[in-house]
C-alpha cells in the first residue's frame, strides 16, 4: 500500500462538478488500496477576486494582511472537497496549513518552508481518512498566516509528500492539472509539441525555470531533494501523464528534450564595471539582500580594466531592481542600461554533457528566421538566449472582434519573437517525432521501494527533525575543471546568424563546446566568449578566427588557456538568491577574481584564473560546509 498524494489546482476545482470529479479520483486511490492525500488550491479566480477586493480599500495593502486574506481561498476549496468525498460515502477530514503543522519563515506573500510536523497527518490516515489539505499557506514561528507564493499549492503537495517519505511512507505525487503532462513545447504555441512519458528532475527544473507553466521550480526542488516520484497528468481524464523521476540513462541519449518560452523578464546591463574581485558580490549581494532573484547573469571577459555583466530578473523586480542597484552603480563609476521587452528562448537536455553540436544546431536555427540574439548563457544541461521583441502597436493588442486581449493572453501575444523562435528551435531537433520519453512507452518510471514497517513515534520524531530546514537550499558539491580553456571574440557585430557561423565550424571538427557566453559591449556589437577542452584549443581558435575575420576583419578570436571553472552544484541555483551571494562573496574574500559566469537551476559556474583554481576550490567547499 503506497501514500498517493494528489494536487488538484484552482481550474480543477472550480465548481461543484470539477470538485465531485476530484472526490472521486481520491476515492478511486483509495479503492485501489492506497493511503490517500488531496492538496487543492483556490477555486478558479477566487484567489484575484480576494486580489482584487483588497485594492478596492487599499493601494498598498500590507503583505501580513493579504495572507489573512489569500488564505481563506484553499479554506474554502478543502471543506467543500471534503463534504464531496464524504457524500460519495468516504470518510475525510479537511486542514489548514497550519493545522497540519507547516511552518514557514516569516517572508509574507513568499513564504519558504521550514519545517512540517506529520503527526496529525499520519494519524488522519491511520484512521482510514482521505486527508484534504489547503495548498499555498503556513505559518511562521509567532503564529502568523503565510502563504508561499507562485506555484504554492504544488509546493505544497510535494512538500508534505516529502515530509510524508521521509516519516517512513511509501510516496508518490500526481499533480492534476489542465494539461495531459509534460510537452516538449508549449502546445498553444506549437501544435506538434509531443506529451514526454517521463522527464528527470534536472531536466524539470530548467523546463520550469526557463518558462513551461506546467509545474513551479521549487516544487520540482522538493522532488529532487527528496526522491520523490511525480507524475503530471490531466484531471479531466484518467489517462497516464508525464512522471517526473531521477535521471536514467536513456535520457543522456537525447541531446534536448524541450524548448521553453519566457516572456516575463527584464534585461539590464551593467556596462564600465571595474574588472577587480569582489564587484560581482557587490551586486548580486545587494540583489539576494532585497530577495531578487536573478535568472540569466552573463559576465564578459572585459578588457582595459573594465567588463560588462549583463542580467535578468523577472519584470516585477525591475524597478526594484534599479533602484536596489543606483547607489552601486554611481560608486563603481559604472552604467545601467535597460534592454527593451525581451523574450527568453531555451534548449535543455541530459544528453547535452556528452553531445557536440547542440549549440550549433540551435543557432543556425534562430539564424534562418533571422532572429538576432542580444544575450547567450548555457548551464549544465541548457542553453537560453534572449530575444529582442518589436514593440506592437494598439491594433496587434486587440483580438479579431475588436475587443482587448485578455492579460494572460496578452504577453504571449507581445512575445511575436520568441514565438517564431520556439517554433524554429523545437522543429531544428524534431521534437515532434516520436522518441524515448516523448510519446514512446519506455518502461515504468516508478521506482517502488521495498514496504516499511509502520514508522513508529519514536521514528515520526527524528524524520521530524530531519525535515527542519527542509527549503534550505541544497549544494551538494563543488567541482573543479582545470581541462578547458577558453576563446573570446571581441568586436563581433551584433546580426542575425554570427553566432551560427562559429559554432558551426566548431561543431563541424567534432569539438564539444561548454560554457557560452555572449554580452552586448557597445552599440551594434557583442562579446562571445566560450571554452572547449585545452587540447582543442588551437584548432579550435584557428578556426574563430577564420570565422569571425570573414565576418568583420575588425573581429579578433584570442585564446586562454590559463583558466579554470568552478561549478556549484545542487537543487535551486537560481531561486534561492543567497548562492551567488555565497559564492561570489569567498572568492572575493580570498581576492580571486572572477572572469565569466554561468547560472542555471542546478549549477552555478564561473571562470576563475587556473593558478588559483584549487584555492577557489577549497574556499568554496569552507563556504558551502562540504567536507569532500
Amino acid at each position: 500500500m503506497a501514500l498517493v498524494v494528489q494536487k488538484f489546482g484552482g481550474s480543477s476545482v472550480k465548481n461543484a462538478a470539477r470538485v465531485m470529479e476530484a472526490a472521486r479520483k481520491a476515492i478511486r486511490a483509495k479503492h485501489d488500496g492506497h493511503q490517500v492525500m488531496v492538496v487543492v488550491s483556490a477555486q478558479g479566480s477566487t484567489t484575484d477576486d480576494l486580489i482584487a477586493k483588497a485594492h478596492e480599500i487599499s493601494t498598498t495593502p500590507s503583505a501580513r494582511e493579504m495572507d489573512m486574506l489569500l488564505a481563506t481561498g484553499e479554506q474554502i476549496s478543502i471543506a467543500l472537497t471534503a463534504m464531496a468525498i464524504q457524500e460519495l460515502g468516504e470518510k475525510a477530514i479537511s486542514l489548514t496549513g497550519p493545522q497540519i503543522g507547516i511552518v514557514t519563515d516569516s517572508t509574507h506573500r513568499k513564504a519558504r518552508i521550514k519545517k512540517i510536523d506529520t503527526s496529525r497527518l499520519s494519524q488522519a490516515l491511520e484512521t482510514g481518512h482521505i486527508v484534504v489539505l489547503a495548498g499555498f499557506q503556513g505559518t511562521d514561528e509567532l503564529d502568523d498566516i503565510t502563504t508561499l507564493g507562485r506555484g504554492g499549492s504544488d509546493t505544497t503537495a510535494v512538500a508534505v509528500a516529502a515530509a510524508m517519505k521521509q516519516a517512513g511512507y511509501d510516496v508518490q505525487c500526481e499533480i492534476f492539472t489542465d494539461v495531459d503532462g509534460v510537452y516538449t513545447t508549449d502546445p498553444r504555441i506549437v501544435p506538434d509539441a509531443r506529451k514526454m512519458d517521463a522527464i528527470s528532475y534536472d531536466e524539470m527544473l530548467e523546463m520550469a525555470s526557463m518558462g513551461a507553466g506546467v509545474m513551479h521550480s521549487r516544487s520540482i526542488e522538493f522532488a529532487k531533494k527528496y526522491d520523490v516520484p511525480l507524475m503530471v497528468r490531466n484531471a479531466q481524464s484518467d489517462a497516464v501523464g508525464t512522471w517526473i523521476v531521477p535521471e536514467a540513462e536513456w535520457m543522456t541519449e537525447i541531446p534536448v528534450c524541450g524548448v521553453a518560452l519566457a516572456y516575463d523578464e527584464a534585461r539590464l546591463s551593467l556596462e564600465g564595471v571595474p574588472d577587480r574581485p569582489g564587484v560581482s558580490h557587490q551586486v548580486f549581494s545587494a540583489l539576494a539582500s532585497a530577495n531578487i532573484a536573478v535568472d540569466m547573469i552573463a559576465q564578459s571577459v572585459g578588457s582595459g580594466g573594465k567588463a560588462t555583466i549583463g542580467f535578468t530578473v523577472m519584470n516585477t523586480d525591475r524597478e526594484k531592481t534599479i533602484k536596489t542597484l543606483q547607489p552601486i552603480v554611481a560608486e563603481l563609476g559604472a552604467t545601467l542600461r535597460e534592454m527593451g521587452k525581451v523574450s527568453k528562448v531555451s534548449v535543455v537536455g541530459a544528453g547535452m554533457r556528452t553531445v557536440s553540436g547542440v549549440a550549433e544546431r540551435m543557432f543556425r536555427s534562430l539564424a534562418a528566421e533571422k532572429v538576432n540574439l542580444k544575450m547567450i548563457t548555457t548551464g549544465d544541461i541548457k542553453i537560453s538566449v534572449l530575444i529582442e521583441e518589436e514593440e506592437l502597436g494598439e491594433d496587434a493588442m486587440k483580438d479579431p472582434g475588436g475587443e482587448p486581449i485578455k492579460k494572460a493572453h496578452l504577453e504571449a501575444r507581445k512575445a511575436v519573437r520568441g514565438r517564431q523562435a520556439l517554433r524554429a528551435v523545437h522543429s531544428a531537433f524534431g521534437l515532434s517525432q516520436p522518441r524515448k520519453g516523448a510519446g514512446k512507452a519506455v518502461g515504468d518510471f516508478l521506482r517502488r521501494p521495498v514496504p516499511l514497517v509502520p514508522p513508529t513515534a519514536v521514528d515520526r520524531a527524528s524524520a521530524v527533525a530531519r525535515l527542519d530546514g527542509m527549503e534550505d537550499i541544497l549544494v551538494s558539491g563543488v567541482h573543479l575543471n582545470n581541462d578547458q580553456s577558453r576563446i573570446t571574440i571581441t568586436n563581433l557585430p551584433d546580426l542575425p546568424g554570427n553566432c551560427a557561423t562559429v559554432f558551426t565550424a566548431i561543431a563541424e571538427a567534432g569539438i564539444l563546446v561548454d560554457m557560452i557566453v555572449q554580452n552586448m559591449t557597445g552599440p551594434n556589437r557583442a562579446e562571445l566568449s566560450f571554452t572547449v577542452p585545452r587540447s582543442d584549443l588551437a584548432p579550435a581558435l584557428k578556426l574563430a578566427n577564420a570565422v569571425v575575420k570573414s565576418i568583420d576583419p575588425a573581429c579578433l578570436a584570442v585564446g586562454d588557456d590559463q583558466i579554470a571553472v568552478l561549478y556549484v552544484l545542487g537543487v535551486g541555483m537560481r531561486t534561492h538568491t543567497g548562492v551567488a551571494k555565497t559564492m561570489f562573496g569567498a572568492l572575493a574574500a580570498r581576492g580571486i577574481n572572477i572572469a565569466m559566469i554561468n547560472t542555471s537551476e542546478v549549477c552555478l559556474g564561473v571562470v576563475v584564473d587556473r593558478a588559483r583554481g584549487a584555492e577557489a576550490l577549497a574556499c568554496l567547499k569552507t563556504a558551502f560546509e562540504l567536507t569532500s
